[in-house]
Formats: structure tokens, C-alpha cells, sequence
């Protein structure tokens, strides 16, 4: 379990309160509105309505106590900005704030940013590719070279073994479990067999995962 403060709580804010609170995280949510604060004060340990970029309200909250701060404010840059550099002058050990453009990123790394995240960019490049791609159920970038899918095993690969197949040294693929029945195998042998309505997650470089499954 860790702590952590969430500041901003719009629709991005409000999804990253309900998944810490799943997680069974404790939460300090903040939002300047009331409304957004009384939304998800169910799901988070504690909440309060303050201003961000109010030097003394962030002192209140003490920040070097909190494992991670999320700045996850949407529509207003400059209170984004403004939050992420008082943070880090207060002591934060990890702030991870929240950017649409590149050009607001760099910003942001400037002031005191430990991470960015781009909520809208990544869920754009996760749609173009499940939804255009007749063989992929999921995916997740783990950078600009490397990436895990969730990919439907080919019919020519039915009846057969991982041993087999050894894609792994064809294509420097590593499999890293069988979907079977909704439930993840993790077991992989070279002995294990594909079944019709398997899927398998699948780590490697972009370009070799393209290429092996033709997506």
C-alpha cells in the first residue's frame, strides 16, 4: 500500500482515484471544485477542496509523505505547471503530472516533473492499433521500442508446440503466457500446445511482433 495525492479530479483525476482505490491504495484527492471532491470522496481515504498553486495549502498537506503526487489537472496548463514546481520545492519524492503536447511535457520536466503521462496520446495510439488490427485483443507500450500484445494464435499454429513454433528465435519474441478460458498461464514450456480460442501474450520489439503476426 502506498500514499499518495491526486490533485485534479476531472474524468482522467476521477479514473485514477477509482483504480488506486481498487488497489487498495490511501488516497489524498484535491480539486478546487466541490462537486468533483464530493464525487469521489467515497473512493479515496481523504479528499479536500484547495488551490494547488496556494504554496501554504500544499504545505499543509505535508507533502514529502506522500510516495507519489499525480498532477493530473486537464485544462488549465499553467496551474499544471504551477503545482508540479511547488511540489518538488516541497520536498515530493515522485511527481508524475500529466501532459497533451510534447511541448507541454518538456515544460513540465523543467519544473520539477518526474514523469509524464500522456492520457489522451496513449489511448489514441492503443485505439488505432486494437481496433485496426484483426488480431490483436490488447496491447501495452512499454516504450518506443519494446511493447507486450495480447494476440489470437494463428490457425497454422493449432496442434502445435511453443518448442515448435520457437518464435523466439525467428523472430526474438518471447512468450510470456497462454490465455485459456479467460485465465492466464504462465507455465510456458516448450512443451506447451496451442488450442483453437487460446490467446497468448506476446514481449518483443514492435517491428518483430509486426512482422510475425502481419498486423
Amino acid at each position: 500500500m502506498k500514499s499518495i495525492l491526486l490533485i485534479g479530479l476531472g474524468r482522467f483525476g476521477k479514473h485514477i482515484a477509482l483504480k488506486l482505490h481498487e488497489l487498495n491504495h490511501e488516497v489524498m484527492a484535491i480539486d478546487k471544485r466541490e462537486d468533483r471532491v464530493a464525487e469521489v470522496l467515497p473512493y479515496v481515504t481523504n479528499a479536500q477542496i484547495g488551490d494547488s498553486m496556494n504554496e501554504a495549502f500544499l504545505r499543509s498537506l505535508g507533502i514529502r509523505n506522500y510516495d507519489v503526487c499525480f498532477v493530473a489537472i486537464g485544462n488549465d496548463f499553467q496551474g499544471s505547471l504551477e503545482t508540479t514546481s511547488l511540489l518538488k520545492e516541497l520536498g515530493a519524492k515522485l511527481v508524475v503530472s500529466r501532459a497533451a503536447r510534447d511541448v507541454q511535457a518538456k515544460f513540465l520536466l523543467r519544473n520539477g516533473a518526474d514523469e509524464i503521462v500522456y492520457p489522451e496520446k496513449q489511448l489514441a495510439a492503443w485505439t488505432a492499433i486494437r481496433y485496426t488490427s484483426d488480431h490483436i485483443f490488447d496491447y501495452i507500450e512499454l516504450d518506443n521500442e519494446f511493447a507486450i500484445f495480447e494476440v489470437e494464435i494463428p490457425k497454422s499454429w493449432l496442434g502445435r508446440t511453443v518448442g515448435e513454433i520457437n518464435i523466439r528465435k525467428k523472430y526474438n519474441i518471447n512468450i510470456m503466457a497462454i490465455k485459456r478460458d479467460g485465465k492466464l498461464d504462465l507455465t510456458i514450456t516448450p512443451e506447451t500446445g496451442f488450442r483453437e480460442n487460446d490467446a497468448m501474450l506476446v514481449l518483443g520489439r514492435n517491428k518483430d511482433i509486426q512482422k510475425c503476426f502481419h498486423i
